[in-house]
């Protein structure tokens, strides 16, 4: 079993197109061990002298998302990975800014994800402490975006420019391939083409 960590932000077009990728693989039966970790990008760009986004209410509308998402994967995890992709699909494809709750409702709900539930579990602001723990976990490897593959004790940062194809097995090799140079070549520092081809 391939076993990783894989961070989101569902701000992030790049996350979109890595995630999309993992969930195709695994409905395609895929025998990857994912740990799907939430990370916020807006930690980065607060005032040195501002609190952390995750404990400033002003946040709230930025970390909506990322917070409903922490609630259904740990108290209704068997929505999760649907949940998952229609906030992500609604973000990107469908231009729906995820900072309100009617908004997440109208995506979350059709789905089966009770959305009362998740209500409840932000009140106690229990998911943004859980955004916290993992930034700052995050913190300790130097991650500085999305996606980032934790593989081990060690991250990677991946840019991926499409989302998948019709094909879930190019998917499940693109994730292996990934996961695999990762895991042996730990002295590949950068790999980056210098120019698009699409």
């Amino acid at each position: 079993m391939t076993a990783f960590e894989l961070s989101y932000d569902y701000r992030c077009p790049f996350a979109k197109n890595i995630h999309l990728h993992v969930l195709r693989a695994l409905e395609a039966g895929a025998d990857f061990d994912v740990d799907f970790v939430p990370w916020t990008m807006s930690q980065g760009y607060k005032d040195d002298d501002a609190p952390d986004v995750w404990d400033d209410p002003d946040h709230d509308p930025d970390l909506l998302a990322l917070a409903v998402s922490v609630s259904v994967r740990d108290q209704q995890p068997d929505k999760f990975l649907a949940a998952h992709e229609a906030l992500f699909r609604a973000r990107h494809e469908l231009a729906v800014r995820l900072v309100t709750i009617d908004e997440i409702d109208g995506v979350l709900r059709p789905i089966g994800v009770d959305v009362e539930m998740v209500q409840r579990d932000l009140q106690t602001r229990r998911p943004h402490q859980v955004i916290g723990e993992n930034f700052k976990k995050y913190e300790k490897v130097e991650a500085f975006g999305v996606p980032t593959f934790v593989v081990g004790d060690d991250a990677t940062f991946v840019r991926y420019m499409s989302p998948p194809s019709d094909d879930p097995k190019a998917s499940i090799a693109l994730i292996e391939s990934l996961v695999t140079l990762m895991s042996a070549q730990p002295e590949l520092n950068e790999f980056k083409h210098t120019r698009l081809t699409q």
